[in-house]
């Protein structure tokens, strides 16, 4: 295994990572020792919290001297990345609060809000509202995309009652 600075850690965060199953099999391991290694630090995991094996996928990789095809722009996270353009992917990991203006009250539940941690209970209601002009295109492009989705699953409403 290589070692060296941590330039040689590959950005990919969350991003999609496509790599060979004959190279996963070989740094899975080491991902595992990694990984185990930062939940058992509490200061690690202070920094890195639930995403801490995604770093230590990174981690390993480097050990080994895997570099990734890096593709900036594939993924956009709404409500931090605005623009869609030259994307294939919308992320929703973080919640979008937003005044009647359409600024940004990250933090803090806005006039308008989507965050699917609401719906740990229940399912995303169908027909959610758009949210206010001025909001960026991302935001909207989700809730547009969630909408049609639970427009065109069958029995959506009552997915929640257990039938």
């Amino acid at each position: 295994m290589n070692s060296g600075p941590v330039t040689l850690i590959d950005p990919i965060g969350n991003s999609p990572a496509i790599i060979k199953k004959s190279v996963l099999k070989k740094i899975a391991p080491t991902w595992m020792d990694v990984s185990i290694k930062m939940k058992n630090d509490p200061e690690t995991v202070k920094i890195f919290g639930w995403i801490l094996e995604m770093y230590g996928y990174a981690i390993a990789s480097a050990l080994h001297g895997v570099r990734h095809i890096l593709h900036p722009d594939f993924m956009v996270q709404p409500p931090f990345d605005p623009i869609l353009e030259g994307s294939f992917i919308i992320h929703y990991t973080y919640g979008n609060d937003y005044n009647t203006k359409g600024e940004l009250t990250y933090g803090v539940t806005g006039d308008w809000s989507f965050n699917k941690r609401s719906y740990k209970q229940s399912s995303v209601p169908r027909n959610i509202i758009l949210p206010p002009s001025g909001v960026p295109e991302t935001v909207v492009q989700l809730v547009q995309m969630i909408n049609e989705a639970t427009a065109n699953i069958p029995n959506w409403d009552s997915l929640d009652d257990g039938n």
